[in-house]
């Protein structure tokens, strides 16, 4: 894998758009096999939660006095509070995994942590429920890139 291809990945695997759903498509796109684009993204993806965690209760209570980023901030706290806080009150630190799971935008290791610290969560427990989603993402990305379109039929109920 040439380097630019490796940061690339890294990169959109800690983003909190794209993550390791648009990570594992663009290494593979790039001519990295499907199983080491999987296992990088997924291990970088995987460290979110730690890192998100430390940003939390460090880096955030000093930035927070800035106006911009507070509103900001508490714009993304009022949309992650309503995407976590049903599944969570349903289903603890295992909605906490699901919600990771979905491999759509906006509901990856970055929101499930953030929801989990708005909600007061025991962070290893979060952590161990990001990691387990993380990786279901991965296996249900890897498999729509591995066997294109067509597999996103074994999920999707046909009417």
């Amino acid at each position: 894998m040439d380097p630019a291809t490796l940061f690339v990945t890294i990169g959109l695997s800690f983003l909190p758009i794209s993550e390791l759903r648009g990570a594992i498509p663009f290494a593979v796109a790039r001519g990295v096999p499907l199983v080491q684009a999987t296992m990088l993204a997924m291990a970088c993806n995987a460290l979110v939660g730690p890192v998100a965690f430390v940003f939390l209760e460090t880096f955030h209570k000093l930035l927070y006095r800035w106006g911009l980023y507070a509103r900001v901030f508490d714009g993304f706290v009022a949309r992650a509070r309503l995407k976590v806080h049903a599944k969570v009150e349903r289903y603890g630190y295992v909605g906490i995994m699901l919600f990771v799971a979905i491999p759509l935008p906006i509901t990856g290791a970055w929101t499930g942590t953030l929801g989990a610290w708005i909600l007061g969560m025991n962070r290893k427990k979060t952590m161990l429920a990001v990691v387990g989603g993380v990786v279901i993402a991965g296996i249900i990305v890897s498999l729509v890139v591995g066997l294109g379109v067509e597999a996103l039929s074994l999920f999707i109920k046909k009417a």
